[in-house]
């Protein structure tokens, strides 16, 4: 060991008239770890609220969505075999979307109608995951209904366990769905209705969807809404999700016009600009408390320069360079600095940890996720750790100068 760490390392240690300088010391090293701790913690809730909604988006969604410029798509299996021999995508499959209303009794609902094909749409979307009750085996029959004393076969439908608590229904509970865009008569527009049958509940924790989404089989969705063969787009998975734009830009550069092809990044591109967005200021914000913990580090070491003066001419007497006078001062900032990080890391980890395994909920009416997500990366608190260590040598610059630029004839000779 050298002798400048030696010193670096005794000078962290008070003797009894210096236990003022101890206590800045301690404060100094709190104040690095609340900081690291809170900045680990973010980070990692953060990176755990932008990963879980794109997750849970594209288990619901599809990757890429090809649409028909003002028209239906009339010769989807043909876009289909097109669009699944191009390279990253894994699966395609035709869907319908339609607004209307659903009525149980006196309770109404506003929701979104997306007619999916039973047989191909766990290809493309994570539909199964998410169900709690019933199967989307319901979607490709007719159901029997009890319904006044008589039996009556209705086509299923399947919703969000949010939404069947608003309309009252469970798995076998008759509903009505409304279509305002029903038939002309001489006396103005009849709304559409159909009964349907409640085959399936799902949930996917993000209550936006669960309140506002209904699936319906393909064939009941074209009669429905009486789009005879077409569809409203073709839903497409691709391997990585990274690579939909790039993905989407092929398909469409390949189609060409009438076709339009939309990617999860520009379906939902205010939602996922504003996570990072709140992250980098999270981060940034909550930097300033390691600072709090740097300019503490700085009043330390100018106390420790003021209180050591007599020290520091002697060992320059003894031979000791302005430059050994600086790294004495130097190390220990950075050892105030390596302490707080590490202790810092430790509880950031150990505060992360807590949350993952305990699940703490989130008000559903605020958040569109019901628990505190979290995301552990080592590049994450790597980022912490090294942004900590600059801001504590950097502090730790200024007072080792300080130190370095005393005169031992003159501290001698008046002490």
């Amino acid at each position: 060991m050298n002798y400048e760490l030696f010193i670096g390392l005794r000078y962290l240690r008070a003797r009894r008239q210096e236990t003022f300088i101890s206590l800045i010391t301690v404060i100094s090293v709190l104040g690095v770890m609340i900081g690291v701790m809170t900045l680990n913690v973010v980070m990692a809730v953060m990176t755990g609220f932008e990963e879980t909604l794109r997750d849970r988006l594209l288990g619901i969604n599809a990757h890429i969505a090809l649409l028909k410029s003002g028209d239906q798509l009339s010769e989807y299996e043909e876009l289909l075999q097109r669009v699944i021999k191009q390279e990253g995508v894994v699966a395609a499959a035709p869907a319908i979307y339609g607004q209307v209303m659903l009525t149980s009794g006196s309770r109404v609902s506003g929701v979104v109608v997306r007619g999916v094909d039973p047989d191909r749409v766990n290809a493309v979307v994570d539909l199964q995951r998410y169900m709690k009750q019933g199967s989307i085996a319901g979607l490709k029959q007719q159901n029997p209904v009890q319904v006044q004393d008589r039996t009556i076969m209705l086509p299923g439908v399947i919703m969000g366990e949010r939404l069947a608590a608003q309309l009252g229904v469970f798995v076998g509970s008759p509903i009505q769905v409304v279509s305002p865009l029903g038939s002309p008569t001489a006396i103005g527009v009849i709304p559409k209705v159909r009964r349907f049958v409640v085959t399936g509940l799902l949930n996917t924790g993000m209550s936006e969807i669960d309140s506002t989404l209904v699936f319906m089989g393909l064939d009941d969705a074209q009669k429905f809404f009486e789009l005879g063969d077409a569809v409203s787009n073709i839903e497409i998975r691709v391997g990585d999700v990274n690579e939909s734009r790039e993905i989407a830009d092929r398909i469409q550069l390949q189609l060409g016009f009438p076709y339009i092809t939309e990617d999860w990044t520009r379906l939902w591109p205010n939602l996922f600009s504003a996570l990072q967005l709140e992250k980098t200021v999270y981060f940034l914000v909550l930097l300033l408390l390691v600072l709090i913990g740097a300019f503490n580090i700085i009043s330390t070491l100018v106390m420790v320069v003021m209180e050591k003066r007599k020290d520091i001419a002697i060992l320059m007497t003894m031979g000791a360079t302005r430059a050994s006078i600086r790294k004495i001062f130097l190390l220990k900032g950075f050892i105030i600095g390596i302490v707080g990080t590490t202790l810092g890391l430790l509880l950031g980890l150990l505060v992360c940890t807590l949350f993952a395994q305990y699940q703490f909920e989130l008000p559903k009416d605020v958040f569109l996720i019901s628990t505190v997500p979290v995301r552990i990366y080592l590049s994450n608190f790597m980022i912490v750790t090294v942004a900590s260590f600059i801001v504590c040598l950097l502090a730790s610059i200024y007072p080792a100068r300080q130190a370095a630029k005393l005169d031992p004839v003159e501290i001698i000779r008046y002490e």
